[in-house]
């Protein structure tokens, strides 16, 4: 058949999109109960060693919302087979890094697949039916959350059959199988912005990011109150402030400011915030907490393998949830979604704060937080699509995922200065602070639920560039359907596709 007359089902094109998204969240956690394994494989110390996950985290911070820009401008098929053969790139040099300076610039080269989640965010808004994008949005938005689970649940049996490398090399094969599949089954973009990237307003944003991702890194080492944490958050602030100012003096800023704006954007943002810090702050610090010796008063003693899978529930839950809260927004709305999953996660807390004795009450505390966190994602992301134009889908779906990025490592800053405020003589926490952590991150979902349900704005601001006549009245058309986000996602249609 001839390529530029075929038909690409829409369900080919979202198998590949929800590829895309899993094999680059599950780099974000893979190496997480592994670090102990790369102390002694790359010849660190345990101080040192954390640099791979945080080059990760900045390198993905900064290159999300640059690729969901470059997405938007060039063509969002053809930029996500590129994020994807960077991070194939980044897993072929961390499968043969034999120094930790080697990893940490293979991490930064994986970073840039932190492209795929706006993008693919984008390609739904161009393919789909109207009607069907917040139900696929969020359930993409679910399956990014769900990879970062995921990845420590499978870390110990990779390590344990194959070896510590091939946490690498199956990454690799996965990631190259994808990008094969992007170039075929994604359709090339109908509908793209125009314009360039302003690289300018790029330098602040890298070093008021590195900042604060620095300073939350060190805090766990040296202290909140130590000159160097202090000097990077002034300098986050500093930077941060540099950036605004040039973002509002750039033609095509990289991220519209008054975007950011809009109700349920800056409120989305910090439901992502709120939300990320909780979810890094329990994937992190769970399994610490059940591999600790039993003889320390708490703990199970457990192995890497066996605490991957005592959150295993979470990654199941979270998938069902999100996959039901488009049904669930068409009947309570979408809004009223985002505060249940809110208030569900935080019981889940509150119930691993109280009561953590039993393995089974690890099961359920698991169980619970991916119910809420799949709820949470869900309507979120379809929330903050359905409320800016098409041209900035990449950039505000983009620009949510990295602010749960950060606030994962703020929430994990927090966690590890809570955990490790009183050790016993051995060098374990005391079990107070797991207790206090665990109780903290319920208020911090108790506060996202606060700030979903905060009032309209009294106006929304005109955006530029204007939407052409027959995008606005789609938009008003959307605005106005109240059932729009609840839909529920469904891949029976096809869509005329070519190749470029």
């Amino acid at each position: 058949m001839d390529p530029r007359t075929r038909r690409i089902p829409l369900n080919a094109t979202y198998a590949v999109l929800a590829a895309s998204v899993v094999v680059f969240t599950l780099m974000q956690s893979l190496l997480t109960p592994v670090l102990a394994t790369m102390v002694t494989v790359l010849h660190t110390s345990q101080g040192t060693v954390t640099w791979v996950l945080t080059a990760y985290l900045l390198s993905a911070s900064i290159f999300t919302p640059i690729m969901g820009r470059v997405g938007d401008i060039l063509g969002k098929r053809g930029v996500l087979v590129l994020t994807l053969v960077a991070l194939s790139v980044g897993s072929l040099l961390a499968a043969t890094a034999t120094t930790l300076t080697v990893m940490i610039i293979a991490r930064v080269i994986q970073g840039v697949g932190g492209g795929a989640l706006p993008l693919a965010f984008g390609i739904i808004r161009d393919e789909f039916p109207q009607k069907r994008v917040a139900g696929a949005v969020g359930l993409i938005a679910s399956l990014s959350a769900v990879g970062g689970g995921l990845g420590i649940v499978l870390a110990g049996p990779v390590v344990d059959h194959l070896g510590f490398r091939w946490l690498f090399w199956l990454p690799m094969i996965a990631t190259i199988a994808t990008a094969a599949a992007a170039h075929f089954w994604v359709p090339p973009s109908p509908a793209r912005s125009g314009g360039t990237v302003s690289w300018l307003p790029a330098v602040p944003l890298s070093a008021w990011l590195v900042c604060l991702l620095l300073a939350m890194n060190q805090a766990t080492v040296r202290g909140w109150a130590s000159p160097a944490v202090i000097g990077l958050l002034i300098g986050a602030l500093a930077l941060g402030a540099a950036w605004i100012a040039a973002e509002q003096r750039a033609a095509t800023p990289l991220i519209d400011l008054r975007m950011l704006r809009l109700k349920a954007v800056w409120t989305g943002n910090l439901v992502a915030l709120l939300t990320g810090a909780a979810m890094y702050a329990v994937f992190a610090f769970l399994p610490q907490f059940v591999q600790t010796p039993s003889s320390a008063g708490y703990g199970f003693g457990a192995g890497i393998a066996e605490s991957g899978l005592l959150l295993l529930p979470s990654s199941i839950t979270m998938f069902a949830s999100g996959a039901l809260a488009g049904r669930l927004a068409s009947i309570i709305g979408a809004k009223r979604v985002v505060v249940l999953g809110c208030l569900i996660a935080a019981a889940s807390m509150a119930l691993l704060a109280v009561a953590h004795g039993h393995t089974w009450e690890i099961y359920l505390s698991s169980a619970l937080i991916g119910v809420g966190l799949g709820l949470v994602f869900a309507a979120m992301s379809g929330l903050v699509v359905a409320a800016v134009p098409p041209s900035q889908t990449g950039v505000a779906s983009g620009m949510n995922a990295n602010i749960r990025t950060i606030g994962g490592s703020i929430g994990a800053a927090l966690m590890a200065s809570v955990v490790t405020s009183q050790l016993m003589p051995s060098g374990l926490p005391e079990k107070s602070g797991y207790t206090l952590g665990f109780a903290a991150m319920a208020v911090v979902l108790v506060l996202a639920a606060v700030a979903a349900l905060l009032p309209e704005a009294p106006a929304t601001p005109r955006m530029a560039p204007a939407a052409p006549p027959a995008e606005q009245g789609e938009l008003a058309t959307r605005a106005g359907g109240a059932g729009a986000p609840g839909e529920e996602f469904s891949c029976a249609e096809t869509r005329p596709g070519t190749r470029s």
